[in-house]
């Protein structure tokens, strides 16, 4: 796009992207993905690729959400949701989830918090992480204003952002689509499953018990003007995500999707990147085409999916639910995985739970990295792959998105044959053939 913003200095990536200035963000950018600069640059600047990257956040290393100029693709990005909760306030525990983060290589983490001291978690967690940092600023306003939602003003929510962005967070989630026209398309055609977002459900009842409008729809540009003033990226929530298999592709969906698709070029012109958050739960023959329908109605920019869970009746399973969902949404055209852990829908994760719900969403982004052809996705398989044949145990738990749990399965159970494991012994195919390779004589029969 080559709408104007409103500031004449250049703040944000996109404004320095328009201006025909390579950001070192974007420097880092290319470097990681395997493009030129000035490819990324243009990215940025068309919209179809975000860098979010507040300007306060400053041990952050920025990474790429979208598609490079030209529409190639950059590695499928991954989030962490965390956040302390007013059931289970232990912040020691979110630390820890912190550092799995880190550990097994999510891009970025969204704090939750809504109770206790949200205020100096989030500080705390800028400070300290190069992750990308997200919030849902509404999630906060209750418990930061200490009042009852019904009294909560326009302005006090804007405040909140403010503050937020003020902190150094780099993408907020802002429920801007759910509006009048939105809701009624929701009330005429009904739901099986209602609205499931929490943030759509606050927007929802605020709205109801006040009479008025949507204040993130209404005092749109204000929030907008926050946000360019630190950098900050807009994610653009979907209030209206279909909480069920059955509520997928409906009216309020797609109403609310057209309503971002607008809501997407004000930002752009006000000099704000956004990227677009797409359904929740979806069954696999709906997931290519409603890629294709956000992509074509939000024009190209960073789409970011939770999930989508194919199927409604796996609790305790979710995460793999959640992956196959994902895997299926990243290669048709999403650029960012909002993982799902083994508790959803039963309760907080733990610890195990982060880590689990972590992995499975990083085989989904891997798998659809290698489908759709992103630079260099495919080494690392080729890589453990030779291990395998050469049976080289140290560097396959090296290669391994989990090399923790590949060793100690590995160790649980040694075999009685060197080079081998209990699978199959001293029949493994990798061994017999190398030995055959190698002209050494094989007999099954005997130990050799």
């Amino acid at each position: 796009m080559d709408d104007a913003v409103s500031s004449t200095k250049p703040i944000t990536q996109i404004d320095h992207a328009r201006a025909g200035v390579i950001t070192e963000a974007m420097r880092q950018v290319a470097q990681a993905e395997g493009y030129l600069p000035e490819d990324v640059r243009n990215a940025v600047a068309r919209g179809t690729l975000a860098i979010p990257a507040n300007i306060h956040h400053a041990r952050l290393e920025p990474r790429g959400v979208g598609t490079c100029a030209g529409g190639r693709p950059l590695s499928t990005k991954v989030n962490v949701n965390l956040g302390i909760s007013g059931d289970m306030a232990d912040e020691g525990l979110e630390w820890e989830k912190v550092a799995i983060a880190e550990r097994f290589g999510a891009d970025a983490i969204m704090d939750l918090s809504n109770a206790g001291k949200t205020a100096s978690f989030r500080e705390r967690l800028i400070q300290q992480t190069p992750l990308m940092v997200g919030t849902v600023p509404i999630y906060d306003a209750i418990g930061y204003l200490e009042k009852a939602l019904v009294d909560i003003t326009p302005d006090d929510f804007l405040d909140v952002i403010r503050r937020h962005a003020e902190d150094g967070v780099d993408f907020v989630t802002i429920h801007a689509g759910i509006n009048r026209q939105t809701i009624s398309a929701f009330k005429r055609t009904g739901r099986l499953t209602n609205i499931v977002s929490r943030g759509g459900s606050l927007i929802f009842a605020w709205m109801e018990a006040t009479g008025h409008e949507n204040p993130f729809y209404e005092f749109y540009d204000d929030i907008l003007q926050i946000l360019h003033e630190h950098d900050v990226t807009i994610s653009l929530g979907d209030a209206m995500r279909p909480g069920s298999t059955y509520d997928a592709t409906d009216a309020s969906q797609i109403t609310e999707l057209v309503e971002l698709g607008i809501l997407t070029k004000r930002a752009w012109g006000a000099g704000v990147q956004v990227m677009i958050e797409g359904p929740g739960h979806m069954a696999l023959n709906e997931i290519t085409a409603n890629m294709a329908l956000g992509k074509r109605l939000c024009h190209g920019a960073p789409f970011y999916v939770l999930g989508p869970l194919v199927t409604d009746i796996a609790p305790g399973y979710d995460h793999i639910t959640a992956a196959i969902g994902g895997a299926i949404a990243a290669s048709s055209g999403a650029d960012f995985l909002c993982y799902v852990t083994p508790a959803e829908h039963l309760r907080l994760p733990d610890a195990a739970d982060v880590k689990e719900g972590l992995i499975a969403t990083k085989i989904a982004a891997h798998a659809a990295d290698v489908a759709k052809g992103v630079p260099h996705a495919r080494v690392r398989d080729d890589r453990m792959s030779d291990a395998r044949r050469r049976v080289d145990w140290e560097e396959m738990f090296t290669l391994s998105l989990d090399s923790e749990k590949a060793r100690a399965y590995f160790a649980s159970a040694p075999p009685a044959t060197d080079g081998t494991c209990t699978m199959c012994g001293k029949m493994c195919a990798m061994r017999t053939v190398n030995n055959l390779m190698d002209g050494l004589t094989v007999d099954l029969g005997r130990d050799s």
